[in-house]
């Protein structure tokens, strides 16, 4: 098993690594406190329109994309996840850079959907425009009023009626809603609560402009709000859109959403380790270059010793991440479902550590906006979350162990 990535990917990492160095890292301060000040800090800063534009001339635009399948032939061959792996990873160590490079959530997850199963209009209308940088989307799944770590739980409906589908119900955390460009909603609902519990749920392409569709409010993660992007509470009231909007057909969007969870997991957590390997760095960087009690901060209450523990977890979070891609790309979903969830724990768990280690090695300035430690801690704790709880996924890799157990004896697994 071998986790280099293929010559071409290596060329790309080079590029993306210069290119955060030199055009991105420069700008993201200034960028921050830009949106902060701003009268609209929901409006995209034109620096930030400068920087897509730059790194769409060099080519480093939609690098998420899989390969080409039959039928998405003419949206180019991708990366393999084991080769974006590295990419997201480099991405990770900014909050702008999966931005700059289109390679952000959730469209990238929403442009996986509607490249795997979008028919070819659903393809053009909405598709091409997010690829082309020119739209943003939203996902909007979750719900106030359930418990929404078990999907099945989804008490929004989608009742088809005649040529049209009708929507009704509350979503919220429905990131990107909150953006000026958002045209697209991706809605998740019940449409046969009497077929089994994995065949109920349609998902459909909705317009943001549809009548009937409201954004109520956006929410602050830990007091964020995330802008320009933002997470939203969205109702839809009596939404008409035509039929030929839902993804598949009645009843698939278990199916759907399946297809989407293993590469986006991916990516998140490759994100992520960007991120804690930009935490240790500020912290090294603090604790070798300020002194306390006549030492340097390093040198004091065991700092050496959590340095040595932040390396040690990145690198085995790293390791795990390049298995399940690697998994994922040989084997498919199928043969990395308890990967996938195993990543989704160890990850963010492990970020937030590193995070939280960085901040106290920062004093109260870690706590500040003068760097970058708070929100990166915010986004570690908050993709504990994210893509399903921590206690879902041990439930999926303790099923899968016990799995083996089960035939022989039952009582052994319970």
């Amino acid at each position: 098993m071998g986790f280099e990535p293929s010559a071409r990917a290596q060329e790309l990492i080079v590029r993306v690594e210069e290119f955060i160095r030199t055009e991105i890292e420069p700008l993201e301060a200034e960028l921050h406190t830009a949106i902060r000040a701003a009268d609209d800090p929901w409006q995209p800063q034109p620096a930030f329109k400068e920087l897509q534009a730059k790194a769409r001339k060099l080519g480093l635009w939609n690098l998420f994309l899989p390969p080409a399948e039959p039928g998405n032939e003419q949206y180019g061959e991708g990366l393999s996840n084991l080769d974006y792996a590295p990419i997201a990873e480099l991405t990770g160590r900014s909050f702008l850079a999966p931005y700059v490079f289109n390679c952000n959530a959730p469209d990238t997850g929403n442009m996986e959907i509607l490249l795997r199963y979008g028919t070819p209009e659903q393809k053009q209308q909405w598709l091409e425009p997010l690829l082309d940088g020119t739209i943003r989307s939203a996902f909007c799944m979750t719900e106030p009023d359930v418990a929404s770590s078990d999907a099945t739980n989804m008490e929004a409906t989608a009742v088809v009626d005649g040529d049209d589908v009708v929507l009704n119900g509350r979503k919220w955390w429905s990131t990107g809603v909150g953006h000026p460009d958002c045209e697209l909603l991706i809605f998740m609902g019940l449409t046969d609560p009497d077929a089994h519990r994995y065949a109920r749920h349609t998902m459909v392409l909705v317009p943001r402009n549809t009548p009937g569709v409201k954004v109520e409010r956006l929410l602050p993660a830990m007091s964020r709000y995330d802008e320009p992007h933002g997470h939203g509470e969205v109702s839809f009231t009596d939404v008409r859109v035509p039929a030929s909007n839902i993804l598949m057909g009645p009843g698939r969007a278990f199916e759907i959403a399946q297809g989407r969870l293993g590469p986006g997991r991916v990516h998140h957590c490759m994100r992520l380790i960007g991120l804690a390997e930009k935490a240790l760095e500020l912290a090294l960087r603090r604790g070798t270059s300020r002194t306390a009690f006549g030492k340097p901060l390093v040198n004091l209450g065991g700092n050496r010793e959590r340095i040595a523990d932040a390396r040690i977890a990145i690198n085995q979070a790293r390791l795990l991440v390049l298995q399940t891609a690697y998994l994922l790309d040989t084997k498919g979903l199928a043969g990395a479902l308890s990967e996938v969830s195993q990543i989704k724990v160890a990850v963010p768990r492990m970020a937030q550590d590193v995070i939280d280690m960085a901040i106290q090695l920062h004093g109260g300035g870690g706590l500040s906006d003068d760097f970058p430690l708070a929100a990166a801690w915010t986004s570690a704790r908050a993709l504990r979350l994210a893509d399903g709880p921590d206690e879902v996924h041990r439930g999926v890799i303790a099923k899968l162990e016990l799995a083996q157990y089960l035939a022989q004896d039952p009582q052994e697994a319970k």
